[in-house]
């Protein structure tokens, strides 16, 4: 393995963290440079200030992008790991604050890499680790001290293998077929529609977590762990998200295609769209600013309004969605332009603005087991049609074609395209994977819609699936009797929201102006709410139907009288409990007839009675539209309280943002100064440590040595020094010419001067006040950089060889004597010899030659 450590550091500051690793251990520790090769057995640290990423192997270096607090180093190496290295990558996430790495871990865990975390309750910073256990990331949660064996094990045990030959493929089909149904037992989530190999990773994944050998343990396992079904469940949806993903694409859907949508859609009218695969709804919330941002321009100011449904299996990630909340590296993506305008400032991170907010209604769903939304303007489906089968994306098209309103736009992830359905949809951008909704003539094969996809596999082997079936004679009759015969009717429950709806009900019923409302009470004309209201009440209490005749409803060309019958269903068990409520158009009552054509006929009694009861009823709506006065004044009143709390609340947000900006910087310099702290912390021992040697290198070597600095003051002497000078601790910094010493030696601060000054050295024997010698060597004091700064002086003790050297020159001087006198003896011998010799040889002349001698 290679190691790579990415820590948050001071930019300011040299780096000291391979330093302070190289001690801890044996492989080779650097300090990442720009386009170093990653080797194994080595330890990589990024330098501060920079960002770091890996391409091919190769780490790269990058001048930092954000400004100062905003940088998330981690996330931005994590990503470009999990793209690189894939399924051999690992995302280890140690202590520290804030939650810098959980969206890296995510796109780790996206391409099958290892996510491990320390164990909150271990680390002295819990932010992190707990933002990726929170986001549900953590493959392994241990303490620091478990994690190498934990890594090591799983990189030990081989990935499971399918045996050779069609009888292991039957056996890998048959256990992920029984995996599916444990799932689907527990989660009601049906998962037999998407892609085999792509199931398959994400379960060997777990297996090699747990160390399965055999899928079929893995089976066995799982039925006897049901919290390992819910890890599985989790790993199939796990998913990469984020704000404005793939930007170009979202920039070509911002500048050109929203506006031509909003400019073929009428003022003032709602427009519609559908996020599938929402996940924690960064994909929604970036369609709705996508929206504000297009529509803010001048030209296309049209009052339109936008919903957006936003919906994902996981119920968990709605909920987050709901929230709103992101953290600041949620956000980073975006523009702080962007987050300044549609984002507030919290203590757990951004907050999503009102106005975005109620743009979006998110809920749990299937695409292929729900049924779809309807009449849509903008179907957003990115990155969820990658993980289902063939057979199920050509399902899906024509039900995406069947949900849009005519004119809609599709847009799909950047892997994703309509393939053979050119004539369902144009393509807008191709590049972006925008395409728009086509008017294509009717199609021979029916639209199959979710309740019908779970059918596919058993269907693959039968008849084809275009074959469509001819209605019979009793369908198509009663079709025919409910279009032209049968009254419009409308299906409610109990709170009166619109359950279901047969004919035509627009002159009866109209959407209500604001946020949608399918409720019956707030869709009903003029003339049918106050009446509706009661009748409904009525039914519930009773069994008989309940019959209002002769109501006036105001509609868009005058007025149009007609019968309502509101009757409580309890025949059907599905439907018992539920409300019908039929229209039924009538003819204008006779008074009216004659009141217009202006007759002078005397009305019957029962006329008279008629109309003496509308004009109660007209006086009746007049108190009711005075009272309704009153409660808009009131409400008008309760909205100004509201916005004048509103407004003060907002100054105790402002409050709060500045307090949590100060709390932040204040984390931040905490931060600094703990690893600032912990660098200095290591270089006192380091020097503790060295001071120590050194100590005990002098004291070792038995030489009393004495530094002065360049203004001849004591900076350090060892113990043996003392005996020669009087030192204690306290004469550091004094002057040495202040200091009592036993030496004869009063030249001694004018040679340390000259050593100085002629950068040499300077060697004499000195006799002490006590008859001991010493050798005083006086050198140059250099530093590690090569400058002079004082002098050391070293005394060695020579008293032995200066007494052994006066005991030889005495006996130098005793033997010189000696040797005097000998000479002189030889001297005189010589001399008496040579006298001799002189008269031997003058009495031998004198003597007869009288042969040999």
């Amino acid at each position: 393995m290679a190691f790579v450590v990415v820590q948050h550091l001071d930019p300011t500051r040299k780096g000291l963290m391979a330093e302070l690793l190289q001690r801890s251990t044996a492989m080779e520790v650097v300090q990442v440079k720009d386009h170093t090769r990653v080797r194994a057995d080595c330890v990589y640290v990024i330098p501060p200030n920079k960002d770091m990423s890996i391409l091919h192997g190769v780490l790269h270096l990058f001048e930092p992008t954000e400004a100062r607090g905003m940088r998330f180093p981690i996330d931005y190496f994590f990503r470009s790991l999990a793209q690189d290295q894939r399924q051999h990558g690992v995302g280890v996430i140690l202590s520290g604050m804030g939650s810098d790495g959980t969206l890296g871990v995510r796109a780790i865990k996206e391409k099958m890499g290892l996510v491990v975390v320390q164990e909150p309750s271990s680390a002295k910073f819990d932010s992190m680790p707990r933002s990726v256990i929170d986001a549900g990331l953590a493959d392994i949660v241990a303490l620091v001290e478990e994690l190498p064996a934990r890594i090591s094990a799983h990189f030990k045990h081989p990935p499971p293998e399918a045996k050779a030959g069609p009888s292991g493929d039957e056996m890998m089909q048959s256990a992920l077929e029984k995996i599916l149904i444990l799932v689907r037992t527990r989660t009601s989530y049906d998962f037999t529609l998407y892609k085999s190999n792509t199931l398959y990773r994400r379960i060997e994944r777990r297996m090699g977590i747990h160390q399965v050998d055999r899928i079929a343990q893995y089976v066995k396992y799982l039925g006897e762990n049901p919290q390992e079904i819910d890890l599985l469940f989790k790993e199939f949806l796990i998913g990469v998200t984020g704000f404005f993903r793939d930007p170009l694409a979202w920039e070509v859907l911002r500048e050109e295609t929203l506006p031509a949508l909003v400019a073929s859609r009428p003022v003032g009218s709602l427009l519609r769209a559908w996020v599938a695969g929402c996940s924690t709804g960064e994909e929604a919330y970036s369609l709705a600013i996508a929206f504000k941002e297009a529509t803010e321009n001048s030209e296309l100011r049209k009052n339109l309004k936008l919903q957006i449904f936003a919906t994902d299996l996981d119920a968990d990630a709605i909920a987050k969605a709901r929230h709103g909340v992101f953290s600041e590296n949620g956000v980073s993506d975006m523009s702080s332009a962007q987050i300044r305008r549609f984002f507030t400032k919290e203590e757990g991170g951004y907050q999503v603005r009102a106005e975005i907010r109620e743009m979006v209604i998110f809920s749990p769903h299937s695409l292929i087991m729900d049924p779809p939304f309807t009449r849509l303007d903008i179907l957003s489906c990115r990155n969820l049609l990658i993980y289902l089968s063939a057979a199920i994306q050509k399902k899906l098209f024509p039900l995406f074609h069947y949900s849009l309103a005519p004119g809609g736009v599709l847009f799909l992830g950047n892997s994703e395209t309509i393939g053979q359905f050119t004539d369902l949809f144009e393509t807008l951008s191709g590049k972006s994977r925008i395409f728009r909704r086509m008017e294509s003539p009717i199609r021979l094969e029916p639209i199959d819609f979710p309740s019908s996809f779970s059918y596919l596999p058993r269907l693959a082997a039968s008849a084809p699936l275009d074959t469509k079936p001819q209605p019979s004679l009793q369908i198509l009759a009663e079709q025919l009797v409910l279009r032209h015969y049968a009254p419009p009717t409308v299906l409610v429950n109990e709170q009166g929201n619109i359950l279901y709806i047969s004919g035509h009900t627009g002159k009866y019923l109209e959407p209500a102006a604001g946020k949608a409302n399918w409720n019956i009470f707030a869709m009903a004309r003029v003339g049918l709410r106050r009446e509706l209201t009661g009748a409904v009440q009525q039914a519930l209490r009773q069994i008989d139907p309940v019959v209002l005749k002769g109501l006036k409803v105001v509609e868009n060309r005058g007025f149009q009288w007609v019968d309502v019958t509101v009757q409580k269903i309890e025949e059907s068990e599905p439907l018992r409990g539920l409300l019908i409520v039929l229209f039924v158009d009538v003819p204008v009552p006779l008074h009216v007839q004659e009141r217009k054509q202006g007759g002078k006929k005397t009305a019957p009694p029962k006329q008279a009675v008629r109309l003496a009861m509308e004009v109660e009823l007209q006086q009746a709506l007049a108190e009711v539209q005075n009272t309704r006065d009153e409660m808009q004044v009131s409400q008008e009143e309760l909205r100004a309280t509201n916005e004048e709390m509103q407004s003060t609340n907002e100054e105790m947000q402002s409050t709060n943002e500045e307090l949590t900006t100060s709390k932040e910087e204040m984390q931040s310099l905490n931060e600094e100064l703990q690893t600032v702290n912990a660098e200095l912390q290591c270089k006192v021992d380091e020097l503790s440590r060295s001071n120590n040697d050194m100590k005990n290198l002098l004291n070792s070597t038995d030489i009393a040595t004495l530094f002065l600095d360049n203004d001849m003051k004591v900076r350090r002497f060892t113990t043996q020094a003392t005996k020669i000078i009087q030192l204690i601790p306290g004469d550091v910094g004094r002057p040495i010419t202040d200091l009592a010493s036993d030496l004869i030696y009063p030249e001694l601060t004018e040679d340390a001067s000259e050593v100085l000054r002629k950068l040499g050295f300077s060697e004499k024997p000195i006799r002490s006040r006590d008859g001991r010698w010493f050798a005083v060597r006086i050198m140059p004091y250099r530093t590690l950089d090569d400058r002079i700064d004082g002098v050391v002086i070293t005394f060695g003790d020579i008293t032995v060889a200066k007494t052994l050297e006066g005991k030889l020159n005495e006996m130098q001087c005793v033997l010189e004597k000696r040797l005097l006198g000998q000479a002189t003896k030889l001297d005189k011998a010589r001399v008496d010899l040579k006298a001799e010799r002189k008269r031997t040889q003058k009495a031998v002349k004198k003597q007869p030659d009288a042969g040999e001698p």
